[in-house]
C-alpha cells in the first residue's frame, strides 16, 4: 500500500521539476521574441524615415519650385549659380552610369576567375593566400584607393593615352579594385556551395575539369555570380570620394573615356556645403540623391529577382 504513494509523490516532485524547467525556457523564448522584434521595428523604421526623408526634399523641387523633371533627367547644362539658372543632371547621370558599368566589366571577369581558381583549381592555396588577400582588401578605406588612382592609375593614362590621365577611365579602374572584394566573395561562396555530385557526374561522363567548369559549373551559378556583380555595381553607384578624386568632376558630357566628367556623388558631396538649406540648389541636389536612392532600390529588385531564379 505505501508503494502507490511513493509513486504519486515522484510524480509530483517530476511535474514541478518540469515546471520549473519550462518556465525559464519560455521566459527565454520570450525574450528572444521581443528582442527581434524591437531589431527589426527599428531597421524598419530607420529605413522607412530615410526613404520619407529623402522623398520630401526630393520631390520640393517639382513641387515647391518649379524645376522641370524632364528638364533635371536630360538636361545637359548645370549652372545653379547663373542669370538664368539651369539644372541639368544628364551628365551626372552618364557619369555614374559609365564608370559603374565599365567597373563591373572589368571587376566580373577577375572576380569570377579568382573564385574559379580558389575553389576549383587550387582551393587549399585559395583559402590559406588569396582569401585573407581579398578580406584585407576589402577593408582598406576608399581615400587610399583615391589615392592610389592619383599616384598610380592616372599618371599611366597620362602616358599611355592623349589627355590629362583623369576621367572616365581612372574612375572605372579605381571602382573595379573597390568592388572586386564583392563580387569576388558571392562568387566564391556560390561556386563553393555547388554539390559536388554535378561534378563527379561530369568526371564520370569523361569531361575534363576545363569542360566540367565551363559548361556544368559556370552555367549552374550563374544567377549567383550575377548577383555578385549587381551588388558591386550597386557599390560602385554610390562611392563618392575615391571617384571624385580621379574623374575630374566637370559637369559635362566627355566625348572619350579619358576626358574629365563628373557622378551624382561628387557633385552632391562637392555642392551640398556651399548651398543654403531650402534654396532651389539645395533642394535640386537633394532631387539628385533620390535618384541615387532610387536606382539602389532599382539594384536590389535585380538581386531578389536573380535570387528567386537561382532557387528555381
Amino acid at each position: 500500500m505505501e508503494q502507490p504513494a511513493r509513486t504519486d509523490k515522484k510524480r509530483i516532485q517530476t511535474g514541478k521539476s518540469t515546471r520549473a524547467i519550462v518556465k525559464p525556457h519560455v521566459m527565454e523564448e520570450w525574450v528572444g521574441k521581443v528582442y527581434t522584434t524591437l531589431c527589426i521595428l527599428v531597421l524598419v523604421i530607420t529605413i522607412a524615415a530615410i526613404v520619407y526623408f529623402v522623398s520630401s526634399r526630393g520631390l520640393t523641387t517639382f513641387i515647391m519650385d518649379g524645376v522641370s523633371l524632364g528638364g533635371l533627367l536630360s538636361g545637359l547644362k548645370w549652372d545653379p549659380e547663373g542669370d538664368i539658372p539651369l539644372y541639368g543632371a544628364l551628365p551626372f547621370i552618364f557619369g555614374s552610369f559609365s564608370t559603374s558599368l565599365l567597373a563591373a566589366l572589368l571587376a566580373a571577369p577577375l572576380g569570377i576567375c579568382a573564385a574559379v581558381f580558389m575553389t576549383q583549381i587550387m582551393p587549399g592555396v585559395g583559402k590559406k593566400v588569396l582569401q585573407p588577400v581579398i578580406e584585407l582588401l576589402a577593408g582598406i578605406p576608399s581615400v587610399v584607393f583615391g589615392f592610389v588612382g592619383l599616384s598610380i592609375v592616372v599618371p599611366a593614362l597620362r602616358a599611355l593615352f592623349p589627355g590629362q590621365g583623369i576621367g572616365i577611365a581612372a574612375g572605372s579602374i579605381v571602382l573595379s579594385l573597390m568592388i572586386l572584394p564583392t563580387v569576388t566573395t558571392i562568387a566564391t561562396d556560390a561556386l563553393a556551395a555547388l554539390p559536388r555530385g554535378l561534378k563527379e557526374a561530369s568526371y564520370a561522363l569523361g569531361a575534363t575539369r576545363w569542360q566540367t567548369i565551363y559548361r556544368i559549373v559556370l552555367p549552374t551559378t550563374l544567377p549567383s555570380l550575377l548577383t555578385g556583380v549587381v551588388l558591386g555595381m550597386s557599390r560602385a553607384f554610390g562611392e563618392a570620394l575615391a571617384v571624385q578624386m580621379v574623374i575630374g568632376n566637370s559637369p559635362h558630357i566627355p566625348h572619350s573615356l579619358f576626358e574629365s566628367a563628373s557622378t551624382l556623388t561628387s557633385v552632391i558631396t562637392l555642392d551640398m556645403g556651399n548651398t543654403v538649406m531650402g534654396s532651389t540648389h539645395n533642394n535640386v541636389l537633394w532631387s539628385l540623391a533620390l535618384i541615387l536612392l532610387s536606382m539602389t532600390f532599382v539594384f536590389v529588385f535585380i538581386v531578389r529577382f536573380l535570387e528567386r531564379r537561382n532557387q528555381r
